[in-house]
């Protein structure tokens, strides 16, 4: 492994005694990984806000003709998370972004070198994949034409992900998110023992009660965490990232995350952006029944998620309150509340 300068910046640096692979990713480690598909990194290695994965900001060396822009200078990289994904179920995420560039969907696909667009690294057995590096910010909040904007794209995401099927990936059940996540949960000591029982109790109601208004849903390709957050604007283009959230489940899982509230604004977003959806694609409107379960489904599936990755320095740095009773506690609240209103949604006229 040769030598290089290197310039790393990070909030903390994990010792060496960690056992785990990803725990031990380290620059020279990275910048190897780059080079080996036939970059010529600079040695400049930047840390990006990601902690289910490994993503860096990579300077390269290109030649002058190839750089248009700053950002040129640069590609995005992404170290999956051992144990997460499959090759298989990686490349069903790929597959969905290339479809899209097809399409002429604004997303951010992962670069194809020689055919191939996941890497593994010989000494590490972790598997990555490269981006183009793409400039820009986050909304903060969306007037009227940015909801239509973006109702008017999710649409078209949606049409792309009815086209096939994503074999391999999940599919976004009361069973898949629910029963499978709370189970992890039982066989812990992560839930208070002063509710846990009632913890438990709440979430078996609300799997239960969830899944009849499953039933007879049409599943597809979606996003999976369509959010603010995965949205990157740039002067009056958009950007979609981040799919590696991507399951088989209702379409309406790609709605409440961009208009999440209940309040009477929240509802004036949402039609404003079905509204938009509806221009480009018809959306099933029954599965509007489906947001207080989706919400709860996901409240079962983030502790769980945490709980799992619960030895990563990252996680205990990020969810410090984790452990802290007031976070169940919390949970537990919320949960209950969800759970009325999946028993409201029962009533044909609540929507």
């Amino acid at each position: 492994m040769r030598k290089r300068m290197i310039f790393y910046m990070s909030k903390y640096v994990w010792g060496s005694e960690e056992t785990q692979y990803f725990f031990k990713l380290n620059p020279e480690a990275i910048l190897d990984a780059i080079d080996a598909v036939g970059f010529k990194t600079t040695g400049r290695c930047l840390p990006l806000n990601s902690i289910e994965n490994r993503v860096y900001e990579i300077e390269v060396d290109r030649p002058e003709s190839e750089i248009n822009s700053p950002s040129d200078n640069f590609i995005v990289a992404k170290f999956y998370r051992p144990g997460r994904w499959t090759k298989e179920q990686i490349r069903d995420e790929h597959d969905f972004l290339n479809d899209l560039v097809e399409a002429e969907v604004p997303v951010i696909p992962p670069l194809n070198i020689d055919g191939e667009t996941l890497f593994e690294m010989p000494d590490h057995k972790i598997l990555y994949c490269l981006y183009e590096k793409r400039g820009g910010r986050n909304p903060e909040e969306m007037n009227e034409e940015q909801l239509e904007i973006m109702g008017r794209s999710l649409a078209r995401i949606h049409s792309v992900g009815a086209l096939k099927a994503a074999e391999h990936r999940i599919k976004l059940t009361p069973e898949s998110y629910g029963e499978a996540n709370l189970n992890y949960l039982k066989s812990t000591d992560y839930i208070p023992a002063d509710i846990r029982e009632s913890f438990i109790t709440i979430c078996d109601q609300i799997i239960r009660e969830s899944k009849p208004l499953f039933e007879n849903m049409n599943f597809q390709r979606v996003h999976g965490d369509f959010h603010k957050g995965n949205i990157i604007l740039r002067g009056d283009d958009s950007y979609f990232v981040d799919f590696d959230d991507m399951v088989m489940g209702p379409v309406v899982q790609d709605v409440w995350p961009i208009c999440p509230g209940d309040d009477q604004q929240s509802i004036i977003d949402r039609n404003i952006f079905l509204d938009a959806y509806d221009s480009i694609r018809s959306f099933p409107y029954e599965q509007l029944k489906l947001i207080p379960s989706l919400r709860a489904l996901r409240l079962i599936h983030f502790s769980a998620w945490i709980a799992k990755r619960w030895d990563d320095p990252s996680f205990k740095y990020t969810f410090g309150y984790f452990e802290s009773p007031n976070y169940w506690y919390g949970q537990m609240n919320d949960l209950r509340a969800l759970l009325s209103k999946i028993i409201e949604v029962k009533n044909p006229y609540v929507y």
